[in-house]
């Protein structure tokens, strides 16, 4: 008999947040063909480096049911993770496309889609749980790249560690004890078009982040 999945650290049937629980139905009725529900993490169970994003994108992996899969912001990240040894393909098209992550595991800070793509604080709060089980999971001198304020916010909660201590900046290092938190903006659409990320931006985050895997291996 297999052993029952560890809903501590993901529920597949979660339904904790009703607006959010709502609005998928919605959405599974309009798009019948789409996965339009919690989207679980994607990668290496035993990962030295844990990304966390905001929360599925419409199109994105509430189309596809993996992180980042499906839209934009995941061609630049799959792409760079590729370019610096972390994916074993540059392109995440669906999830069996036979894409395998190295070292590496991506989530989101909340795993539904919200509306308009925007959770509102108590669906992060009730969503932390999963992210503070996520990254129990990550060995001693681990990495954490969180991409946006939101992620970054949420992974902090998590650890119970101070916000006002630990301020959100494109390419700030955070020292949590066990882990180190990253930050970079959020390889969004938005972001990238209007230059607040730049492609050399965010390379410049995911090489130093080999960096310093490297250097604690």
């Amino acid at each position: 008999m297999s052993a029952s999945p560890d809903t501590s650290v993901f529920d597949a049937g979660c339904s904790r947040c009703a607006r959010l629980s709502d609005f998928l139905a919605q959405v599974r009725a309009e798009y019948p063909e789409y996965y339009a529900r919690p989207v679980p993490a994607f990668g290496d169970p035993q990962a030295r480096l844990l990304i966390v994003g905001l929360a599925p994108g419409m199109h994105g992996a509430n189309r596809t049911g993996r992180p980042f899969t499906g839209d934009f912001a995941g061609i630049l990240l799959y792409r760079t993770l590729y370019d610096f040894g972390f994916a074993s393909q540059p392109e995440s098209t669906s999830a069996d496309d036979a894409l395998v992550l190295k070292r590496c595991r991506i989530t989101n800070a909340v795993k539904c889609l919200p509306p308009q793509n925007k959770p509102v604080g108590a669906e992060i709060k009730s969503c932390n749980a999963f992210l503070r089980a996520e990254l129990a999971t990550v060995p001693v001198g681990g990495l954490v790249l969180a991409l946006g304020k939101i992620a970054h916010d949420a992974v902090l909660r998590s650890v119970a560690a101070p916000l006002t201590r630990n301020r959100f900046a494109h390419g700030a290092e955070h020292d949590l004890g066990d882990l180190t938190l990253l930050d970079s903006y959020h390889c969004s659409r938005y972001n990238t078009q209007t230059r607040r990320l730049t492609e050399a931006m965010f390379r410049d985050i995911v090489r130093r982040a080999r960096e310093l895997l490297d250097a604690a291996a």
